[in-house]
Formats: C-alpha cells, sequence, structure tokens
C-alpha cells in the first residue's frame, strides 16, 4: 500500500503540469521563413546550465526546425533585468519570433509575483510592439514542481500568443532529465526543443 500511495502522488504534480499546458486552439503565428530570426529570450533554462551549448534547447530547436535560433539567456537574470536587456536583442537581431522563459528566479528570490507579472507582461507587449511575434513558456515554483502559476497563462490569453505550461515542469520532474535540481540535462533541453517545435508547428510558424 505505501508504495501504491507514493506512486499515486508522484503522479500528480506530473499530471497537473499536462493539464496545465493543455488548451483549446493554440494560437496561429505568422510563417518564419528561411532567412528569419527567432530568439530564445531567457535566463539559465534558455542558456542551457547543464549541458554543452550545441544541447542547448535553442541549439535543437534550431536543427528540428531548420531556422535560425539565438541563444540569448543569461543565468541567474530575474524578468526585471530582462526586460531591460530586451531592446539591445531586439534591435540587435530584429526576430521574427521570440520565444520568452523567464521567471524561474524572480520565484527563487521571492520577489513579488505581482512585479513578476508586470515584468512578464511588459516584455511580451515590448516583442510584440517591435513586430515580432512572442511565445511563452511557464516554468514552476522550484519548490513545489506541480505546475506553472497560472498567471503564465493569464498573460499568453491576454496577448493571445502560443504557450506551454507543461513542458519544462515534466522535465524537471524526473531525475533523467535533470543535471541538477532546477536544471535540465541535455537529453532535458532536447524534451523541451522537441515540444517547443511542435508548438510552432501547431501555430503555424513552421
Amino acid at each position: 500500500m505505501h508504495l501504491i500511495m507514493r506512486a499515486h502522488w508522484f503522479m500528480v504534480p506530473l499530471l497537473a503540469a499536462l493539464l496545465a499546458g493543455c488548451g483549446g486552439k493554440v494560437p496561429q503565428l505568422a510563417r518564419i521563413g528561411a532567412g528569419d530570426v527567432i530568439v530564445a529570450f531567457g535566463d539559465s533554462l534558455t542558456y542551457g546550465t547543464g549541458a554543452a551549448e550545441h544541447e542547448s534547447y535553442p541549439a535543437v530547436l534550431a536543427q528540428l526546425i531548420g531556422r535560425t535560433v539565438v541563444r540569448s539567456g543569461v543565468p541567474g537574470e530575474v524578468t526585471a533585468q530582462s526586460l531591460q536587456r530586451l531592446p539591445e536583442v531586439l534591435d540587435e537581431h530584429k526576430p521574427k519570433l521570440v520565444i520568452v522563459c523567464l521567471g524561474g528566479n524572480d520565484m527563487l528570490r521571492k520577489i513579488s509575483e505581482a512585479e513578476t507579472i508586470a515584468n512578464l507582461r511588459a516584455i511580451v507587449r515590448q516583442v510584440k510592439a517591435s513586430g515580432a511575434h512572442a511565445v511563452l513558456i511557464g516554468v514552476p515554483r522550484l519548490a513545489l514542481l506541480t505546475s506553472a502559476p497560472k498567471f503564465y497563462e493569464d498573460i499568453a490569453t491576454e496577448f493571445g500568443i502560443p504557450y506551454d505550461g507543461a513542458t519544462v515542469t515534466g522535465v524537471l520532474y524526473k531525475p533523467e532529465y535533470k543535471s541538477d535540481p532546477i536544471h535540465p540535462n541535455a537529453q532535458g533541453y532536447r524534451k523541451i526543443a522537441e515540444a517547443l517545435a511542435e508548438l510552432l508547428r501547431k501555430a503555424g510558424a513552421v
């Protein structure tokens, strides 16, 4: 009985993560051409901490979809710092699409949820104002590893952009996909890239 109960509780967070990522029709994006640039914008999860550079999710995603994906991840960065960095990134790369994966460090540093939400909204707004499209990735509260907070989904709904709230949680919940308690390994980053490639296909971007 004890083993059965443990198995049950093991599955609860993963099920919650999967449900968080399930929704209705994926918002559609303009097609990303062969000469267009995608920027993966975020923190250590985007940088690829825990794996080699060519094993990071942006590098693997580029291989999967046959498009240029710029890895613009800064380990340890909080959303306020990302917001300050974004204009230079947009100006330098002039992307057609920006994949935003941020917020984990805000939670680790106990930054108020209201501030994180405001910064994420400002980031998405700035991306769209530049003429680029945005995709949002939700990350879990690392102390719980249940599901991404609902505010990610709310922001994605507000701006009408594609959203994945399940994949990072699912990866970080499985020891075989992790290099340390809060970062994926090469296999985990590949899972993230595969999920994003599928999301972009459903959104009509590739």
